[in-house]
């Protein structure tokens, strides 16, 4: 946990004008393809900034290149207006850095809050240190199988800690290995490298509770496919990570044909090309979808 800053700190006129410059476009796509190569001190910089930005309630704290995107559970708002504008107690937090694609993943909770969240955040930067998009699945009480409380119980004693280099996997690897989890839903047939023990965190929903030591992550078929499109990935071979962003297509039933998908966010621990531990987030675009 980063300690909280002061919530009241002053906004600086240079950071103050770099929020109005986020860009509110309605159609606000994120980058895929980022290939800024940039040093891991760098990124690990700015993840904590980014835990203290939300500690502290004050989104001035971080540094917003001049046209930085913006967005929450796939829609673009005003970087002060949003969730970050909320000082939020932070119980734990971890985070992954990707050199290659010069990107972050934070995943974030905040249990003891009178209104708990469970915030995955993707940041795109600058070789410089400059924040040019980010990105974030915010989810509460109304999103699917939500609960803070047993999804903190279960992150915080999980090792995704550094794998040693001579053990790595290649990021191919590792991407391979988190997408053939997702392409399964569309096709039950396709075979899924889950390793033993695998377990899954959903939510509050964790699948190892009866079996911590079996492969608990395989999903069956589901009541028709599911595709999900845009995904946008960050990749640590240190600690053997991924993380996707993506749209499920049809998990909420509130949504009209035309809409590209209900915001989604897995990340998953890989060891030895083997899937070890799943994350999921999903944002509800109408209430309780998954209740």
């Amino acid at each position: 946990m980063t300690s909280q800053s002061n919530p009241g700190h002053r906004r600086s006129t240079s950071a103050s004008a770099a929020i109005k410059a986020v860009l509110l476009l309605a159609g606000l796509t994120f980058a895929t393809s980022a290939r800024a190569e940039c040093s891991r001190e760098m990124l690990r910089g700015l993840t904590d900034t980014y835990v203290e930005a939300q500690a502290a309630g004050n989104p001035a704290l971080l540094p917003l290149a001049a046209g930085a995107t913006y967005g929450e559970n796939d829609k673009a708002r005003d970087i002060a207006g949003g969730i970050l504008a909320q000082a939020l107690p932070v119980d734990f937090t971890r985070s992954f850095h990707d050199t290659t694609r010069c990107a972050t993943f934070t995943e974030l909770t905040s249990a003891s809050h009178p209104h708990p969240y469970v915030i995955h955040t993707r940041i795109e930067a600058s070789e410089d240190g400059k924040v040019t998009g980010m990105e974030s699945v915010v989810t509460d009480e109304d999103d699917w199988v939500f609960g803070a409380d047993a999804h903190l119980a279960q992150t915080r004693i999980e090792d995704w800690g550094e794998v040693p280099a001579d053990r790595r996997d290649r990021r191919e690897v590792l991407q391979a290995a988190a997408d053939a989890y997702i392409d399964n839903w569309g096709d039950p047939d396709l075979p899924v490298p889950h390793g033993t023990p695998c377990s899954r965190l959903e939510g509050r929903i964790y699948t190892g509770a009866k079996d911590p030591q079996g492969q608990t992550c395989t999903m069956g078929p589901f009541p028709q496919p599911i595709k999900t499109g845009n995904r946008r990935y960050v990749i640590d071979e240190t600690v053997g990570a991924v993380s996707i962003f993506h749209d499920f297509s049809w998990i909420d039933a509130g949504l009209p044909a035309d809409h590209p998908g209900t915001p989604a966010s897995q990340t998953f621990r890989v060891e030895n090309g083997m899937n070890r531990y799943i994350h999921e987030v999903t944002a509800c675009t109408t209430p309780k979808c998954g209740r």
